[in-house]
């Protein structure tokens, strides 16, 4: 591994060992950048639009083919200055830098550190995104940012939102913009993201929200100067959403409200308040920011392992058969840890059959409406199933082209309703309560009071399960710790203390009384006494205190002569207790009270008690005040005045004789005990047939059963190759973008190269091992007769100029023995070429044919010929001369002479070639006189005369003048000398 770019590899080596050897920074953001199909192009466009000095490190995390070499951080490397590493186990983040993950490879991030590990899932169901974004938010917490760019599926979700949960920034590109559109859309239905822009635009975004974002002092460190605006913005979310936020503790309250500030780049509390006044979609975002809703399938896998194999069992062994099995999820959010309990609780009473059978039912409530038609519908994207086990994936659930769909076996088992732990009354009789990271972002009062309140509803030993940075607090002496470190506890009897229900309510929800008020705390409302009070003052007949669904909140009177509970699971809806006669015209007058808001009156109703009849009235009124029974409905029983007694009941007479009337009516009864007994026949008849009929479409209804389970098995089959095929579909469409990328940079090298081979004017011709041509240059075509369509056929079937009738040997000898071949060779048109053959070597030195060059070198030919011949016709001048010539350099050595001068001198040229002249031929004393007046005529390049004496061979010549010529090259400069002397001087 080693750093992307072009430095030296010791600069590569020096930035690997410090990655690897210095402990990590502190303080800086890292942002987690996931991507999938079409990503590589949004990922190119985010880098390069980020600044160099952004001081923000970044990690790319993508769908790769687990069988194929990474390009990713070659490509990237081209289109930003910021240092891109692939990344190696135990490698150090740093900022200003891009870490990509290698293929097929999980990568974690633990004390600053990134650790790769295998994928233990198969291929296809593999996400790597959420893997990351999980670790990247327990790491770094609120300096974590999460990015989703381009993809298929819905990977990177469940990371987003354990990012979002640690108060960092989430970031999607708008999916208008994506190539593939359902990573970004999974990531926007999914978790609140703070920025959706373009791809290029979302670097200078994240830069502007983290400027905003405070640094130093927050809201909480001014709070004093900020809590009049802090309690207008919670009674303005109290008025809009009939929740109160000011028993939540501040620290989150404020780092939320300031996340939505550096949003919207306001920088005043007072501001932020009026902006929301102004704007109620900002008040709907601000109200889910608060809510938290986190959530997953088996999250903390250790707790539901614990009470998979310990406390559950343990609570169904200690119940009788046929008991209601209760439990209750408050902040259930979208579902996912009730559907596990559900599940859990399914196979953990599966195991107790057939000696005991359990009715179970799950209560799974929250406060966001949204959230709870999430779960309602049960359906779940790829990413959310991740932690579920495979034999529950496959039992549990059917997939579609929605997703996930939750069977109907377990759906049943779950209720959900949107319920305010705080306001509204609690369900009771619970057998498990698991209330898991909602108290941590309340007030310590606040804490003491739904742990009563959750005390209060458990039956004797029921069993709570909070959240592992919550405990029981002061509420210790009231459960028992089964599991300290996973935060299981059991309900103790408290017999000092009086069981009743800790109903609380904050202000009452009508708008127009809450404008009026902005710092009123919550009341503690009781249900019973505000009903009762009411009751006395306007209403004494039975009744009962019903909600908008018709379930009954409170009982009075005599209710039981009207109202009576349902045979098997309890059930307390008015609509399932209503008695017979009543419910069809009660459902229409109750359905139009809550339609119309308004009361409703039905007289005379027939109902039946005790086999006796009799005739009511009923009133439904519909509540405005007092503010907590807003919304509500009494729903009140009067008794008719008349009876049917009086009205309609047939008496005998009190004779003993039979009168008239007696007589026909039993004929007429005697007459239809006969048609009765012929219908009797006909039915029995009849059923016979049906029963044959039944048998017949048993049968049939068999065999579309097996040809159904066949045909589900091969459904399922066809979904597991479907999500295979997607996922290779995902990878191949990475892969395929970066091997485009690739294309493109080979189009523009074989673009430079081609114009490099025409701008040289050599002749090239590229052959494989078998010499055919595989490529040629423009200027080959000047010695061969090339085509385009002569590509691919032996080179020796070409006709050529060249007289080189061993060139295929020649070239044959090159591939046997990989030594290069160059020689100059005639055409029949007298030019000549320099023809080297040299193997073709590959990038990784594998040989691969030949490269044949052939450099026209004519002109260089002709002038060595002109040159030849000048030095021919020199030669005969300097030996046919009357004159001694010696031929000088420019450093007065010896070159040459002419035969007259060896004679004379008595030495051959060949003898005296190269050295010193003034040395060799002139004496001690005369010596540095001559030598500098050689080099004075060499500098002033002009003619001049040297006279001196002479020695030869020891000997003494007598004095000789000579001429000295200075030989000037075409550049200007000096090349030598030439001295010349009258032989006559050396014979005297």
């Amino acid at each position: 591994m080693g750093i992307i770019t072009t430095n030296q590899s010791t600069a590569n080596s020096a930035a690997k060992n410090s990655i690897h050897c210095q402990p990590p920074s502190a303080g800086f953001r890292v942002v987690g950048i996931g991507a999938s199909a079409g990503g590589l192009d949004a990922m190119e466009k985010f880098l390069s639009h980020v600044a160099p000095n952004s001081g923000l490190a970044y990690v790319i995390v993508q769908h790769l083919d687990p069988t194929q070499k990474g390009m990713l951080p070659e490509l990237l490397q081209r289109i930003t200055g910021l240092e891109v590493y692939l990344v190696e186990d135990q490698m150090r983040l740093r900022p200003n830098c891009v870490f990509v993950i290698p293929p097929n490879k999980n990568m974690a991030i633990s004390n600053g550190f990134l650790q790769l590990s295998s994928p233990s899932e198969p291929r296809g169901l593999r996400l790597p995104i959420d893997f990351f974004f999980r670790s990247l938010a327990n790491d770094f917490e609120h300096l974590s940012v999460g990015v989703i760019l381009s993809g298929m599926g819905s990977d990177g979700c469940i990371g987003l939102a354990a990012i979002k949960e640690k108060n960092g920034i989430v970031m999607v590109q708008e999916p208008s913009t994506a190539k593939f559109e359902s990573m970004p859309n999974h990531a926007i239905m999914s978790v609140l993201a703070d920025i959706i822009a373009p791809p290029d635009e979302l670097p200078a975004k994240l830069l502007q929200l983290l400027h905003h974002l405070p640094s130093g002092e927050t809201l909480l460190d001014s709070e004093a100067d900020n809590s009049g605006a802090i309690d207008e913005i919670i009674n303005l979310l109290r008025i809009s959403s009939g929740n109160d936020f000011s028993s939540y503790k501040k620290n989150t309250i404020y780092r939320r409200i300031e996340r939505r500030m550096g949003v919207h780049k306001i920088d005043k509390l007072p501001l932020y308040s009026n902006y929301l006044h102004q704007n109620p979609q900002e008040q709907e975002i601000l109200f889910k920011e608060l809510l938290i809703g986190v959530t997953s399938f088996f999250r903390d896998g250790k707790v539901w392992e614990e009470l998979k194999n310990k406390v559950i069992p343990e609570i169904l062994n200690g119940m009788s058969n046929a008991s209601d099995v209760r439990a209750w999820i408050p902040a259930c959010s979208t579902g996912e840890e009730a559907y596990t309990l559900a599940m859990i609780l399914y196979e953990a009473a599966e195991k107790l059959q057939p000696t005991k059978r359990f009715n179970i039912a799950i209560f799974a409530t929250d406060l966001d409406v949204k959230a709870i038609e999430i779960a309602r519908k049960g359906i779940y994207a790829e990413s959310m199933i991740a932690d579920i086990p495979v034999h529950m994936l496959q039992r549990f659930f059917t997939r579609d082209e929605e997703g996930y769909h939750i069977n109907n076996q377990i759906r049943g088992m779950v209720v959900f309703a949107q319920h305010n732990l705080i306001m509204d009354p609690p369900f009771s009789k619970i057998d498990i309560l698991s209330c898991r990271n909602l108290l941590i972002y309340l007030e310590q009062d606040l804490q003491k009071k739904i742990l009563e309140l959750f005390h209060y509803c458990l039956n004797e030993h029921g069993v709570m399960v909070l959240g592992s940075s919550e405990t029981n607090g002061a509420l210790k002496h009231r459960f028992f710790s089964m599991n300290s470190r996973l935060k299981i506890f059991k309900k103790l009897s408290d017999p000092t203390s009086r069981q009743k229900s800790v109903i609380q309510t904050f202000l009452p929800v009508k708008k127009s009384e809450m404008l009026k008020q902005t710092n009123q705390r919550p009341l503690e409302i009781n249900i019973q006494s505000l009903t009762e009070n009411l009751l006395a003052n306007q209403f004494s007949p039975p009744g009962a205190l019903v909600n908008t669904h018709g379930d009954i909140l409170y009982l009075f009177g005599q209710s039981n002569e009207y109202l009576q509970p349902t045979v098997g699971k309890s059930n307390l809806n008015v609509f399932a207790m209503i008695k017979d006669g009543l419910r069809k015209d009660f459902s229409s007058a109750f359905s139009k009270a809550v339609r119309e808001q308004e009361n409703v009156s039905v007289t005379d109703l027939a109902t039946d008690n005790h086999k006796r009849a009799k005739r009511i009235n009923l009133d439904i009124h519909y509540i405005e005040q007092p503010g907590p029974l807003y919304g509500n409905f009494l729903v009140l029983f009067y008794d008719s005045p008349g009876s049917m007694e009086e009205n309609g009941i047939i008496t005998k007479g009190t004779g003993n004789k039979p009168n008239r009337r007696e007589t026909e009516l039993e004929a007429a009864l005697s007459e239809y005990k006969d048609k009765m007994r012929q219908s009797v026949e006909e039915m029995q008849s009849s059923q016979e047939k049906l029963l044959t009929t039944n048998e017949e479409l048993q049968s049939t209804n068999e065999e579309l059963q097996s040809a159904n389970e066949e045909l589900q098995s091969a459904n399922e089959e066809l979904t597991s190759s479907k999500e295979e095929m997607q996922s290779l579909n995902e990878e191949m469409q990475t892969l395929n973008a970066e091997l485009q990328l690739k294309v493109d940079d080979f189009t523009r090298v074989s673009n430079d190269m081609k114009n490099l081979l025409n701008s040289t004017d050599i002749a090239t011709m590229f052959l494989d091992k078998n010499l055919n041509i595989k490529r040629y240059t423009i200027q080959a075509t000047k010695i061969f007769k090339l085509i385009k369509t002569d590509i691919g056929r032996p080179f020796t079937d070409q006709v050529s100029d060249l007289i080189y009738p061993e060139m295929a040997e020649d070239a044959m000898k090159v591939l046997d023995t990989l030594i290069l071949i160059q020689k100059q060779i005639p055409t029949k048109d007298n030019r000549w070429f320099s023809i080297r053959i040299m193997p073709y070597r590959t990038f990784d030195d594998r040989i691969d044919g030949l490269v044949i060059t052939f450099i026209n070198i004519s002109e260089l030919k002709r002038a060595e010929e002109q040159f030849y011949e000048a030095m021919q016709f020199q030669k005969l001048l300097a030996e046919k001369a009357g004159a001694m010539i010696i031929r000088l350099n420019d450093h007065l050595l010896i070159q040459d002479m002419n035969p007259l001068a060896e004679k004379y001198l008595g030495l051959k040229a060949s003898e005296i070639a190269g050295q010193h002249f003034t040395e060799r031929f002139i004496n001690d004393k005369a010596r540095p006189r001559a030598k500098k007046a050689l080099q004075k005529l060499l500098r002033d390049r002009a003619k001049g005369r040297l006279k001196t004496s002479m020695i030869s061979t020891g000997t003494p010549i007598v004095e000789i003048e000579w001429g000295v010529h200075v030989i000037i090259r075409e550049s200007g400069t000096c090349s030598g000398l030439v001295l010349m002397a009258d032989p006559v001087q050396a014979e005297i």
